[in-house]
């Protein structure tokens, strides 16, 4: 099903609700591949605004079991009418993607309800990897066919996307510090709170603070760290695979703005990338890097 944008349902909702994830898209390698990773997106859009939909914790597990329900349902071959997903049963079928790693990144979602705070940066990053990088897992299974790859290379991209997923799920975290905070939650260490004596009711306020700041440059630091990592095993990583992985080069970007602000959370300019960002990523996917 498409609209007047000429995108399907899935793509329409990843451009308008995910709009750096949707860039990433435009490279891939075909059609196909590119609607299946709108598909698993639009997933995702499903699964992790689970928190801010539903008014208490019960109702959110009840979401998340519903969606439990609805990968048991495609694997048995009776998807659910349901835009969303029809259209990853199409790409679990297109992929053989994993009923395992699918039931996995639901679960991973169930910390969301729980409105507790990450008591440090490992168990932050814990978080981020089941959510952010089981996703690029996800989309690369997509994207490259596994009988492409021998035993070695697929431990090569597993670390890739582990590496790029706490990367890009960090930054998402400092970026999403004002949205949460609207929210009365928080997902900064609780550490790093005590260490740099942030006052949550400030921050509650929706207003910036030089503790705040502290928190997001150690933050981004550890961005930087993992994407560095992620990028070390690049000439190992088959060219198809790395569509998703452009999501590095507007990690660079935000970072820089980040740099360029004093680690301020509450900058605007974070929101979106800058319009040059997909000439940037067109030259990155010539060059096949991320």
């Amino acid at each position: 099903m498409s609209n007047d944008t000429g995108l399907s349902f899935c793509g329409d909702d990843i451009k308008k609700n995910d709009y750096d994830r949707y860039l990433t898209c435009l490279f891939a390698k075909d059609d196909t591949v590119r609607e299946n990773l709108f598909a698993l997106y639009a997933f995702n859009q499903e699964i992790a605004k689970t928190a801010e939909v539903v008014s208490e914790p019960l109702t959110g597990m009840i979401r998340l079991q519903w969606w439990r329900e609805s990968i048991e349902g495609i694997f048995e071959g009776k998807p659910r009418k349901h835009l969303v997903v029809e259209a990853l049963a199409r790409a679990v079928k297109d992929h053989g993607l994993k009923c395992e790693k699918l039931d996995e990144f639901i679960n991973a979602r169930e910390f969301d309800l729980e409105n507790t705070v990450p008591q440090n940066l490992v168990s932050l990053e814990r978080y981020v990897r089941k959510t952010s990088a089981e996703l690029l897992s996800l989309a690369t299974d997509i994207t490259i066919e596994k009988c492409e790859q021998d035993k070695e290379a697929s431990k090569v991209l597993g670390q890739v996307c582990r590496s790029m997923g706490i990367a890009w799920g960090l930054l998402g975290i400092i970026r999403a510090t004002p949205f949460y905070a609207a929210k009365k939650r928080i997902y900064l260490p609780q550490d790093l709170i005590n260490q740099h004596g942030l006052n949550t009711s400030t921050l509650f306020e929706l207003k910036s603070s030089p503790e705040l700041c502290e928190i997001s440059k150690v933050l981004t630091e550890a961005v930087k760290k993992h994407l560095s990592m992620a990028r070390s095993f690049s000439g190992k990583i088959p060219k198809q695979a790395k569509s998703p992985l452009l999501l590095g080069v507007l990690a660079d970007q935000y970072i820089k703005r980040l740099e360029s602000n004093n680690y301020d959370p509450f900058d605007v300019s974070l929101h979106r990338p800058k319009s040059s960002a997909t000439w940037k990523l067109m030259w990155a996917n010539i060059c096949s890097r991320y």
